[in-house]
């Protein structure tokens, strides 16, 4: 640590703010509003750090004389268990509002044994009392312990003045005196020298999220916390299975391969589903939600476009086109990157020239269009499209120097010539001009016919120029040669099916026609309403029709034989998952009011009822034979697995529910809400009858997760304002003061995501909403992570430090709400918000064996040191927030790496 004195002109803002902090006493009140606003957290840190000197003097320093500092040959153990805390220190934290300072973390950190030993030292340090920082002493033998004196605030600190110079009392290579005149400044000069022994011992840690700290006890069994070894899992996970598709927002995304697989796409994940064989192939090289597909002419090679999306600082990534062979699954060239705005949304393979050229157009203000040569990753040309929306753009069938694109009110005819391209609007003359032309496709003729969201299908040809009315320079138009009525609202999608026939598909009438050639109506049918309207039509053999829909279903079957649904899938945000605690069956709920229970073992939807309100969290009973499922007004209810009926509806309070949790044996269940309180029910008839038991009240924000302990007497929450929070549910629903006394209790789940055990899977710098939701696996050897940057995170369990290594997977293309294993292990499910998919990844790998000798037999992967030198740790004002707005290490010897 430099010696020179910290109140230069570089340190004038430090100055200052240490100098506030000594006048006005009431900063704790102000910084408490701070706190529970949680609206500046570097004004938190500073003044935090400024009350953290007048208590560690006061605890600490006030024994010493005034040229004795610390010896080397001062030993600290951790030999006798040290109470860190009482219902003293827990009740002067309720009082405070919860919110704890710097202040707190010292005199949490400066334990009786320390004390003791500094009270040692000042029989050694009372007859020197003037020159430079002293040396270490030669004789450190015991002494009677004398009680600290009381002094007023900075009371011992008055005397240590020398003049106007200022002397460092606690660092043994300090020999220089600080000339700062200001005895803040002095304050916050001994804490940089103390602030190694402060970490020193201890059997507490302190993180911070968003400036709140959270306290976390060290279970008995951790001998030595910083020889914890934190390593990845020793499992891993493939992902097996994809559930849904996206219909709701897209279209021409469904196309059947040779091979007999259907490909089609959900969240960043293209899926090859094989129908006869009932397996899935997947790819999985985006990034973000993959948007459009086109196939080859070969109906070999796969082009996909996805959106650009955001890093996990909230910056615009950069979005591409993927071609990729569907057969091995392996990339063959990425186009693009760096070239598109916002997204792809549509792209096209030429088919007149064996599919040389692909066209895309992006998600610009302009929706550019651009022509690629995509073997050699050379883009030919780039034009302006339009401001408007572009849902659709082909080559015509015949002629690779044309190009039809339509969209919002419009239909343009392109021409590629000499590499630049040329557009004509189609005109529609006397006939309505249509607020949106929604898909198109070329007749066998050469014609064009669109559809529209007026419910007609058009067909379009080219005029020769009008000479006589518009004279010599008149060119060639395009103009609506016919107009056929197809559909009660909007013609959603065409096919073209072998010999000229064409399938359209309906919006509001949910109806499939099949029309012939000159478009004379033959046939139709109507899908179920259930399933919503027709997104896009596949055909299979010309008879059987793959048919994707509004509400995420892909349908099987014909004309004659009707529709079944294949593929299933959530249509709105997804929250509530359950896996049942004896089969491989899980349950889903969410926004779309709809609870959908599945079988991952056949990969099919076994079941599904819509409730009147958004289900929001859910829990089988342990016996497996009923599910609750927790609503978005206050409102639960209990599902029978074998009836599908409720056998049970309640109400408490009237806000949402966002968590359901049976006790172990099945007696109790637990309903956390946004209204603050837990409420707890006695559980009878084999999970067909509740009645309340209490209500465990405390929580100063809304219940985020909770647990019951492995004997079914007591709950452990989570809250919005980050509490950890447990309650004696046998003795009346009863808070738990004395927190460390929880510290080794057995929890028969673990989801709560903030807790001892899983505090390594916090990122530095998280705010607090970036981890949703986590879960323990039964075999207790590996946690799974849900975070709010599309990724899926396997650590080893426990993970109780800073930087825990883990596995990360992707596919979701959106926030993930949820994860939970299946009974066995075998399998993990993942659940994204908006892009409404379920993964389910099968979990590789053999157990570590038993989690607690693993904790106590580890080695540190950091490096540790008995002594962390001050000039260490960065504690400038720029360097705070980064430094210390997350972890706080307050069990030692640690290094500064490890905090790091």
């Amino acid at each position: 640590m430099s010696t020179e004195c910290i109140c230069g002109s570089g340190s004038l803002d430090l100055w200052l703010w240490a100098q506030s902090s000594t006048e006005f006493p009431d900063r704790l009140s102000l910084m408490e509003v701070r706190l529970q606003a949680q609206e500046d957290e570097i004004t938190l840190l500073k003044s935090s750090l400024a009350d953290t000197v007048q208590l560690a003097l006061t605890r600490a320093i006030q024994s010493l004389s005034l040229e004795d500092a610390l010896p080397e040959s001062i030993q600290f153990t951790n030999e006798t268990p040290i109470k860190l805390r009482g219902e003293e220190e827990d009740a002067f934290e309720e009082e405070m509002g919860k919110d704890q300072t710097w202040s707190s973390i010292v005199e949490e950190s400066i334990q009786p044994t320390t004390i003791r030993t500094l009270q040692q030292q000042q029989s050694k340090s009372s007859e020197d009392s003037q020159g430079s920082c002293p040396q270490t002493p030669t004789s450190s033998s015991p002494a009677p312990p004398k009680e600290p004196a009381s002094s007023p605030h900075g009371g011992p600190l008055s005397s240590i003045r020398e003049g106007e110079k200022m002397l460092c009392l606690t660092n043994p290579n300090c020999s220089t005196r600080c000339n700062c005149k200001h005895q803040s400044h002095l304050h916050f000069h001994i804490f940089m020298c103390i602030l190694p022994f402060i970490l020193l011992t201890g059997q507490s840690i302190k993180m911070f999220i968003r400036g709140r700290p959270i306290t976390m006890y060290i279970p008995s069994n951790i001998l030595n916390y910083e020889e914890l070894r934190m390593d990845l899992p020793s499992q891993k996970l493939d992902l097996d299975w994809v559930y849904g598709y996206r219909g709701r927002d897209c279209r021409a995304n469904l196309y059947l391969l040779p091979s007999g697989e259907a490909v089609y796409f959900i969240a960043c994940v293209v899926v090859l589903y094989h129908i006869s064989n009932q397996t899935q192939r997947h790819y999985q090289k985006h990034t973000d939600c993959v948007r459009c597909l086109a196939i080859h002419p070969d109906k070999v090679r796969v082009a996909s476009g996805q959106t650009a999306g955001v890093d996990k600082d909230g910056k615009p990534l950069q979005p591409f086109v993927h071609i990729w062979d569907s057969k091995t699954l392996v990339t063959l060239q990425q186009i693009g990157l760096g070239t598109f705005e916002r997204g792809v949304g549509a792209v096209a393979f030429s088919s007149s020239d064996a599919g040389t050229f692909l066209c895309v157009i992006d998600d610009s203000n302009e929706h550019m269009l651009s022509v690629w040569d995509w073997n050699k990753n050379i883009k030919h040309t780039e034009v302006k499209s339009t401001n408007e929306a572009v849902l659709a753009v082909d080559f015509s069938p015949t002629d690779t120097n044309n190009i039809i694109s339509c969209g919002k009110s419009h239909v343009y005819f392109w021409t590629m010539s000499a590499g630049t391209l040329t557009k004509k609007q189609g005109i529609f003359g006397k006939y309505k001009k249509p607020k949106f032309v929604l898909c198109f496709v070329f007749s066998l003729t050469g014609d064009v016919l669109t559809g529209d969201s007026e419910g007609n299908i058009l067909t379009w040809g080219k005029s020769a120029a009008d000479i006589k009315t518009l004279g010599k320079g008149a060119k060639e138009t395009f103009q609506i040669m016919k107009q056929t009525r197809a559909h009660e609202g909007s013609v959603f999608t065409m096919c073209i099916l072998q010999g000229g026939a064409i399938l359209s598909g309906g919006g509001k009438d949910r109806k499939i026609i099949h029309w012939s050639a000159d478009l004379a109506p033959e046939r139709e049918c109507e899908i179920p309403e259930k399933f919503g309207a027709v997104r896009t039509i596949a055909d299979v053999d010309g008879e059987e029709l793959l048919v994707g829909t509004t509400r995420n279903a892909i349908l099987r079957g014909t004309f004659s034989d009707g529709f079944v649904a294949i593929v299933q899938g959530h249509v709105d945000e997804m929250w509530g998952l359950a896996t049942h605690p004896t089969q491989n069956i899980f349950l889903t709920c969410g926004n779309d009011r709809q609870v959908c229970v599945w079988n991952a073992e056949d990969h099919k939807l076994d079941w599904c009822t819509t409730l009147e309100e958004s289900g929001l969290c859910a829990d089988f009973s342990p016996n497996g034979a009923v599910v609750s499922v927790g609503l978005s007004t206050g409102r639960w209810v209990v599902l029978d697995l074998q009836t599908k009926e409720v056998v049970s509806d309640l109400t408490d309070g009237n806000e949402q529910l966002s968590v359901m949790r049976y006790s172990p044996d099945g007696s109790f269940l637990a309903v956390g809400s946004h209204d603050n309180f837990i409420y707890i029910y006695n559980v009878t008839e084999g999970g067909r009858r509740y009645t309340r038991f209490g209500k465990c009240t405390g929580h100063s924000s809304f219940i985020t997760h909770l647990d019951w302990s492995k004997d079914g007497k007591y709950v452990m929450s989570n809250s919005g304002d980050y509490e950890i929070l447990y309650w004696d549910v046998a003795s009346g629903c009863k808070l738990l003061r004395n927190r460390f006394e929880s510290k080794d209790r057995e929890w028969a789940s673990y989801t709560c995501v903030l807790g001892f055990h899983v505090m390594g899977v916090w990122l530095e710098g998280s705010d607090g909403t970036d981890i949703n939701a986590l879960c323990r696996s039964h075999s207790k050897s590996m946690v799974a992570v849900a975070d709010d940057f599309c990724k899926v995170h396997l650590f080893q369990y426990p993970c109780p430090k800073p930087k825990a290594p883990s596995y990360k997977y992707e596919g979701h293309g959106s926030h993930v709400t949820n994860v939970r294993f299946t009974h066995n292990d075998s399998h993990l499910l993942s659940m994204g918000g908006k892009d409404t998919c379920i993964l389910q990844w099968r979990v590789k790998g053999a157990g570590t064996g038993d989690h607690k000798e693993h904790l106590a037999s580890s080695s540190s992967v950091f490096s540790s040191s008995t002594e962390m030198p001050a000039e260490h740790l960065n504690l400038s004002l720029s360097g705070l927030p980064s430094l210390y707005n997350f972890f706080f290490i307050g069990h030692c010897p640690v290094s500064a790496q490890t905090i790091l």
